[in-house]
């Protein structure tokens, strides 16, 4: 019950389909080219049966012996085909002899000079079968490795892309701290009662991101949720020389999409654009579905990218996340950093 189970019944009929329209190319050789064009219909069926049964039985000691595997040693695999192509042609024979109703002497024939050319016949028949087959069988292992091959490569490639990417979105959090702590620390001699609040802020605001920092996966809610939490958080620094706007659309808060995505955007907004201009400015953060895809934009009203950076800065913002998004999406995403009339946009376009 084993061996049946495992036997491969589709291929086997894949094959005989093969061999059927072997045989009847055999029938029309024989009847056309070496028997002057008489017999056709006897000469099918006796090449039906002939070859049919030698390549039942070879195939059958094949799975018997080897288990269906493509590889076999040809040395090995020679004494299968004699006992097959002359147990094929008697059995054959016999069986094409009682389909037609004659009355022949099945070991007469195979012995005459008939049978001879019919063995002869049906071992060079034989050959071209098995290596046709076989090198049927080596171009698909072939094309099975190959598949196979490519799949380890791929996987081996998105591992090294995680890694990388969590690499990069690793950078980004402590790039967020040490900015909101370096702010602390000033804050605390110049004012002690907004240093504690703000550090209560922080406090808050860590609580909520750290474990949605590390997710692979996030929603436009979740990080929309997120900066609300850290302008809020910089607010209270700022005072009011800080003001902000989150506009996103109900339909599109379950967008999926990188976590801290926009949080360096908003960092740099603040620490190169609002922060530095004496009047402070107002940052705004907007997402909206743009021809199938969508658009996420981090605008300012600060000193304007002519003016240079604010203050020195570690240059891991733009850059990490201009790599996080190649890396996840290719050339389908985009980030831009254009001038505004007051200010500067960051402008991300993300696929579908």
């Amino acid at each position: 019950m084993q061996i049946i189970s495992r036997f491969p019944l589709r291929r086997i009929a894949t094959d005989g389909m093969y061999v059927a329209a072997f045989n009847v190319l055999c029938a029309v050789l024989i009847t056309f080219v070496f028997g002057g064009g008489r017999h056709f219909g006897v000469n099918l069926v006796v090449s039906m049966c002939i070859g049919t049964t030698t390549w039942l039985l070879i195939e059958l000691a094949r799975q018997l012996f080897w288990g269906g595997e493509k590889k076999v040693h040809w040395l090995s695999f020679l004494p299968v085909l004699a006992v097959g192509v002359v147990a094929g042609v008697f059995i054959g024979s016999h069986a094409a002899a009682w389909m037609l109703g004659a009355n022949t002497n099945i070991m007469r024939a195979i012995s005459g000079e008939r049978g001879i050319s019919a063995l002869l016949f049906t071992i060079f028949a034989t050959g071209l079968v098995t290596a046709f087959f076989n090198g049927r069988d080596r171009l698909l292992q072939a094309r099975a490795e190959a598949a196979m091959e490519k799949a380890r490569a791929e996987a081996v490639e998105r591992q090294a892309l995680q890694a990388q990417l969590q690499l990069l979105q690793a950078q980004i959090e402590p790039h967020m701290l040490f900015n909101t702590l370096a702010n602390l620390q000033g804050l605390i001699a110049l004012d002690p009662v907004r240093a504690q609040t703000m550090l209560d802020q922080l406090i808050t605001y860590l609580r909520a991101t750290l474990s949605a920092a590390r997710a692979e996966r996030t929603t436009l809610g979740q990080e929309f949720a997120l900066l609300d939490a850290y302008l809020g958080l910089m607010s209270v620094r700022m005072g009011a020389r800080l003001s902000y706007r989150l506009e996103l659309p109900d339909e599109l808060r379950s967008t999926a999409l990188p976590p801290m995505l926009l949080q360096p955007l908003v960092e740099n907004a603040i620490a190169h654009g609002v922060e530095p201009n004496v009047a402070g400015g107002h940052v705004q953060v907007t997402a909206r579905a743009l021809d199938g895809g969508l658009e996420l934009l981090v605008s300012d009203t600060g000193r304007g990218l002519d003016a240079g950076p604010g203050k020195p800065g570690t240059g891991l913002g733009l850059a990490n996340t201009r790599e996080r998004l190649a890396g996840l999406y290719g050339e389908r995403a985009s980030l831009y950093l254009d001038a505004a009339p007051q200010g500067a946009v960051a402008r991300i376009i993300l696929p579908a």
